[in-house]
């Protein structure tokens, strides 16, 4: 049975809950204050049929709270016309600045409005690690930097196996690169089988706490791989996922499989186009950083964090609701995502 760790950590502006069995992260989830109620996953509207689009056989629903508007599927013969009014539930929090994916509930009545909000950070944890009580504090801040620091990751070595694995997200699809060094003195068809099957294992891991999906295609290590053998490694790992849909293993060693969008993806969250933290970002995290200052330091009388003016002015109101023993000053000589913290003077 996995050795199975909770955190969850309540930092103003963002609330994060963290999951690790056997010592490695395996879900990040990340609700921030500034989110729209009707975009998270499980959310139930009232929305109203704002368009009707023939060509991606489905509609964009206004859902009370401006644009993106939502998407609903629809079916071939669907007779959905603009301006009718449905209660819908969200299937698929927004990404790439589209909205959220819709599921349609009934009919309905009124203008646009939430009915219910999806589920908070606490009630995931309970659902994905029943009976398990969420540490907090110290350790739950950590964890959340660390999983951030995974999740965030495009890389990982692991000597045991002799796994080298690399995952990288593109416009069309998710690109799992499965390599392994032989190790002297071992068979090297069992040394690629262990890398194979640890390489799946991650990777399945990863995807699930980066938040991603879509079409997955995974290089894997070695030619003339046995298929029925790879088969039930990729279905072992990804046996957490329900919806997998799986493709033959090809003879050049490259298997497909689909998995389910759901959540924002984490660097979708996290980063600007280029990559790079977001303003929010920074400012959540330097807040982050300084509560944990605060918590692991309880006889300093007062800390601040001098960060860059524009996280600054984002900052100031997180960094009050820590209490009067935390201050942020701006200092134009620091760059944008740096942060020192020290005592007051």
């Amino acid at each position: 049975m996995a050795d199975v760790e909770v955190f969850l950590d309540e930092t103003p502006g963002e609330t994060r809950g963290v999951i690790a069995r056997d010592g490695r992260f395996t879900h990040l989830i990340i609700q921030r204050d500034s989110d729209r109620p009707s975009d998270r996953l499980g959310a139930r509207c009232v929305g109203r049929i704002a368009r009707v689009e023939p060509g991606l056989r489905g509609a964009f629903v206004d859902l009370g709270v401006g644009e993106p508007f939502g998407f609903l599927p629809l079916g071939k013969d669907d007779k959905t016309g603009e301006g009718g009014k449905l209660e819908v539930e969200v299937v698929a929090e927004p990404r790439e600045r589209k909205g959220p994916v819709l599921r349609r509930l009934g009919e309905a009545s009124g203008e646009p409005r939430l009915l219910a909000p999806g589920s908070d950070v606490s009630a995931i944890l309970a659902a994905l690690a029943p009976g398990i009580e969420p540490e907090t504090g110290v350790a739950a801040i950590r964890a959340a930097l660390e999983a951030e620091e995974d999740a965030l990751s495009t890389a990982l070595v692991e000597s045991s196996s002799g796994l080298d694995l690399m995952i990288q997200r593109t416009r069309a699809l998710i690109a799992v690169d499965i390599d392994h060094a032989p190790a002297p003195g071992r068979d090297s068809r069992k040394n690629r089988e262990a890398a194979n099957r640890a390489g799946l294992s991650h990777a399945a891991r990863l995807l699930a706490l980066k938040g991603w999906g879509g079409l997955v295609v995974i290089d894997l290590a070695g030619v003339g791989l046995h298929g029925d053998t790879i088969m039930k490694m990729a279905r072992a790992a990804f046996a957490g996922e329900p919806q997998a849909a799986f493709g033959p293993l090809s003879r050049f060693g490259l298997m497909q499989l689909s998995l389910p969008w759901r959540r924002t993806p984490l660097d979708e969250r996290l980063l600007d186009g280029r990559g790079r933290p977001t303003l929010a970002t920074c400012a959540i995290d330097m807040t982050r950083r300084l509560r944990l200052a605060l918590l692991s330091d309880p006889a300093t009388p007062r800390l601040v964090a001098r960060c860059a003016p524009e996280v600054a002015v984002l900052a100031a109101p997180l960094v009050e609701a820590l209490g009067p023993r935390a201050g942020v000053r701006a200092d134009s000589l620091i760059a944008v995502g740096v942060v020192r913290i020290e005592e007051a003077r």
